[in-house]
């Protein structure tokens, strides 16, 4: 589990850490209210680069951090996810997000990113349980995070979000 690569492939997307130069094409969808209607928004780029990076530099000390998502065909940034450990809110430690551009919506994209995250868990690092939350209004990322294998746990009230953990299984 040593230097575990930074970036990774599905069959689909190519993710990689990101760089301060990908944040305009971040922004058209984090700072988009309606894209992230279940989710925090940024309301400037300014705010969006100060959020983004903030995730970006715990990849040093995790190990890991969310992705930049870019579609293979063409190499356009269409998402930021992954696996990662939440700056603003560490307590829950690990956890796996998915956040797309809405011209890409429903296309199976979040559950392959998800994929690549939990496999990248399982085969990159010693986590042996992950955490996931979803709007309750959400019930497409409910569907996907069941269907992944996590578990609900229950409503966290603070947050106005339904709770959802998988236990890893490492190969």
């Amino acid at each position: 589990m040593n230097n575990p690569p930074l970036s990774v492939q599905g069959k689909r997307l190519l993710c990689s850490p990101v760089k301060v130069a990908d944040i305009g094409d971040l922004f058209a969808f984090l700072g988009d209210a309606s894209a992230m209607q279940f989710t925090h928004c940024d309301q400037t780029i300014t705010d969006c680069q100060a959020r983004v990076m903030a995730f970006e530099a715990r990849r040093e000390t995790d190990g890991f951090a969310p992705w930049v998502v870019r579609l293979h065909e063409n190499q356009r940034i269409i998402g930021w996810g992954g696996l990662y450990i939440d700056p603003f809110d560490p307590d829950w430690g690990p956890e796996i997000g998915y956040f797309f551009h809405p011209d890409v919506w429903g296309q199976g994209l979040a559950s392959e990113l998800a994929g690549l995250a939990i496999d990248y868990a399982r085969t990159q690092t010693a986590l042996t349980t992950l955490t996931a939350f979803a709007h309750p209004e959400n019930a497409s990322s409910a569907k996907l995070l069941t269907k992944l294998g996590f578990s609900h746990v229950g409503f966290v009230r603070n947050m106005r979000r339904d709770h959802f953990r998988l236990i890893l299984s490492h190969v």
